[in-house]
């Protein structure tokens, strides 16, 4: 039997088919379709069978990764969305967490709840803090305001969020009983079910936008299943969670806000395994594809994870000025820098890269399908990193000429600088960007990526991971092979798992190990029936408990592990807390804020690696020369190799450039370039230390 993966993003869609026998992989990678992305999942399935010789009943699963939910609270082109609330508690998503993010920028800019206040009705009803009714849920109120929002308004989803539901939810479980008896067409979402953890803000907004985007992740998943069955697919259909874990079409659709980095989290946990298969504890993941640039961190070998996330941040990257998300995710940074992003001159006369992005309708000027802005990748073209002729393996050709055009046009022109120095300053632009925002990010969470390693992947980060590491004093970066459609493979090494987590405050010193156990083992009933939904039972589950502690009276909580009895928590806090804090103890009780559980099954692949014996072909590698531009010499003579043809133990000594049908990496001078015995191409990078 066979797999394949599918991962979509803004600009190209990436295919894997695997054996399952022998871990043998055939790749793909193919324009999206943004006006019906199951267009290219279809085309590139069928593209897979084509090259494997495989047919469509030998495949047993498919996993999917896509970036819409992201793509689409980025957008705000989800469903018109409405809101019952607690009475008087109508304007929390406006109020927000009422304080500045940035005490010093006079330019703070703040994001816009997805679900206008015109589109918010309040409810008499109240549960207190402990979780005890106090005023009883108005249940004809609930139903004339669903009526009026869906008749009146034209919502097409409705979040229900009342106040301290997550210490008890009977009211909003009654309001969506409520709901669906009289409205069965509307699709409900409640605060406490999406994520019940305390600070209403935060739930809220989670639960709003779990709402905003539920009818179209339903429609979308409806009509890939619907597609595949039409050309004999009996398997099964499995989604990528932004946790790095597959669920099932029912659980995406209930709750699609876990899909918010789907396919990027996929790529994180295969920049996970490379480090632990290459001996390296802590690196950079660094992803950039056609839309989007993503980083994450790995710490001790475990990509690192959380349960808030904000969505598309607004001013420079800031924590605070996006939308927060409660939900398990795998911890990253998201810019808005891809081949795609255009480039314009802003007021300043300065050359700014992204957010936007051509996407792949109608692309880069460069790639002659309508579009007449300029992009990154036109950039590197321009530059020479990438050749015209031999563009994914030379299925898809560039158009030189046009690039040139609308780098002329928009920026070299307005700038009164020639095309080649337009294009760098693109090129360098995104660079800047991309570090700085990685600066930011290891800087909040206390990493040094200067004691680290950097894994780049994805379609255009190859092109720029060399140079980034260098401005972040990154020493080595790592290429594994399939690079460019790396999220793809690590959609098939991502095991079925599900997290559940609670707000349920408790002292310590109070704590019944009775009340612990059942505590969790409440939630883990709940995560187990996720998974046998998938089939998944018994011994091949395994449970990861942790809990959220804090001194009593301190408004935040630091993660802990937790173990099947709440024996040495003390010590496990302290220990966590000096790691902070370093030497600092306060004389006060600890209290846990928040329980969490997370049930994995088997990890797919666990001990085997992918076969690239299909693409690897021994023999010279040179494949010629090409003129590119590089700062220290200008526009130079630089050898062109085939990566593909490259022998273990290889060694290229940069200027130069090195092709595979996916991506393009670009090494500068002083850089070094070595194939080791897991293939993968390991850079040492000029000037850059381990400190």
């Amino acid at each position: 039997m066979h797999r394949i993966a599918v991962d979509i993003g803004g600009t190209f869609t990436d295919c894997v088919l695997m054996d399952e026998a022998t871990g043998a992989v055939t790749l793909h990678k193919l324009l999206t379709t943004p006006d019906d992305p199951s267009d290219a999942v279809l085309a590139g399935v069928d593209a897979l069978l084509k090259a494997g010789g495989v047919d469509i009943a030998d495949i047993s699963t498919l996993v999917h990764g896509t970036t819409l939910v992201t793509n689409a609270l980025i957008e705000r082109k989800g469903s018109r969305t409405g809101m019952l609330v607690t009475a008087g508690m109508r304007d929390i998503l406006d109020i927000g967490r009422e304080r500045r993010y940035d005490l010093f920028d006079l330019r703070l800019a703040y994001p816009q709840p997805v679900v206008p206040r015109s589109l918010r009705r309040e409810i008499g009803e109240r549960i207190g803090f402990d979780g005890t009714r106090g005023e009883a849920l108005d249940a004809k109120a609930v139903v004339v305001a669903a009526r009026d929002l869906v008749e009146g308004e034209g919502i097409e989803a409705l979040a229900i969020c009342f106040l301290n539901s997550y210490a008890n939810d009977a009211h909003e479980q009654e309001a969506a009983r409520l709901v669906r008896e009289a409205l069965p067409d509307l699709l409900v979402s409640t605060s406490a079910e999406v994520f019940p953890y305390v600070r209403e803000y935060e739930r809220w907004t989670t639960a709003t936008m779990n709402a905003y985007v539920q009818p179209l992740v339903n429609r979308y998943i409806a009509h890939i299943d619907e597609r595949l069955a039409g050309i004999g697919f009996g398997g099964q259909f499995y989604i990528m969670t932004s946790s790095g874990g597959m669920v099932t079409q029912a659980t995406a659709r209930r709750f699609p806000i876990r899909l918010l980095e789907s396919g990027p989290a996929a790529g994180a946990l295969m920049s996970a395994h490379h480090g632990k298969v290459g001996g390296i504890d802590n690196l950079l993941s660094f992803d950039m594809g056609g839309t989007t640039a993503k980083g994450a961190l790995v710490r001790d070998g475990r990509a690192l994870r959380k349960y808030e996330l904000e969505v598309a941040r607004v001013h420079e990257f800031k924590a605070g000025s996006g939308l927060p998300a409660k939900a398990p995710v795998i911890d990253m940074i998201e810019i808005g820098a891809g081949g795609g992003s255009i480039a314009a001159v802003d007021e300043r006369g300065v050359i700014g890269v992204g957010p936007r992005s051509a996407g792949a309708k109608p692309g880069p000027a460069c790639y002659g399908r309508g579009g007449t802005e300029p992009t990154l990748t036109d950039a590197n073209l321009v530059l020479g990193y990438y050749d015209a002729a031999s563009f994914l393996g030379g299925k898809m050709g560039l158009d030189l000429a046009a690039a040139r055009a609308a780098i002329d046009k928009r920026v070299a022109g307005p700038l009164g600088i020639e095309t080649l120095r337009a294009a760098w300053g693109i090129h360098e632009a995104v660079n800047e960007s991309v570090a700085s925002a990685f600066r930011i990010h290891a800087s909040e969470r206390a990493f040094d990526y200067r004691r680290s390693s950097m894994v780049a992947f994805g379609g255009s980060g190859p092109a720029h991971a060399v140079r980034i590491a260098g401005k972040l004093n990154v020493p080595r970066v790592v290429l594994p092979p399939g690079a460019g459609v790396m999220s793809a493979l690590g959609l098939l090494r991502s095991p079925f798992s599900f997290e559940v987590a609670r707000s349920q405050r408790t002292r310590l010193d109070t704590l019944d190990p009775a009340a612990y156990a059942e505590a969790f083992a409440a939630m883990e009933r709940n995560a187990r029936g996720i998974l046998a939904d998938a089939g998944i039972s018994g011994k091949d589950v395994a449970i990861e408990r942790r809990l959220d502690m804090r001194y009593e009276g301190q408004g935040y909580e630091l993660e802990v592990a937790a173990g099947a009895t709440p024996d040495g928590l003390a010590e496990a806090f302290g220990d966590a807390y000096g790691a902070v804090f370093s030497s600092i103890r306060l004389d006060e009780p600890l209290e846990i804020v928040n329980w969490k559980l997370e049930a994995s099954g088997p990890e797919p692949m666990a001990g085997r690696a992918f076969r690239f014996d299909r693409d690897f072909v021994p023999g010279s590698a040179l494949k010629g020369e090409r003129a590119a531009y590089f700062p220290e010499s200008g526009v130079t003579a630089v050898p062109v190799l085939d990566r593909y043809r490259l022998r273990v133990g290889a060694v290229v000594e940069g200027p130069a450039i090195i092709e595979e049908r996916e991506s393009t990496l670009v090494i500068g001078h002083g850089d070094t370039a070595t194939i080791d015995q897991h293939l993968n191409l390991v850079v040492d990078v000029r000037g850059a230390t381990a400190s």
